[in-house]
């Protein structure tokens, strides 16, 4: 399952039931990743990871300074020392 970008709508998402999904905003030259949501059926599968990995691949390709407002995120970043050089 690969995570599927919608800009316009400013999110990641996988295609469970509900969708999973990774909200975002852009402002200043930031990216605020807000909020990670997986159902609960669907949990423990690293699908919440998946999203998280394309967001900030997707925002380090944009030159983006990532702002980790959601928890999931802000604990991503902390397992992974290698994305802490573009947070804001």
């Amino acid at each position: 399952m690969t995570p599927q970008h919608e800009p316009e709508r400013q999110r990641f998402t996988l295609p469970t039931t509900p969708v999973s999904v990774l909200d975002y905003h852009v402002g200043g030259g930031r990216v605020t990743f807000t909020h990670t949501g997986v159902p609960e059926a669907c949990q423990g599968q690293g699908l919440a990871a998946r999203l998280v990995e394309a967001g900030l691949q997707w925002a380090s390709a944009q030159g983006l300074k990532i702002v980790p407002a959601c928890s999931y995120v802000h604990a991503y970043i902390q397992r992974h020392p290698e994305w802490q050089p573009f947070v804001a």
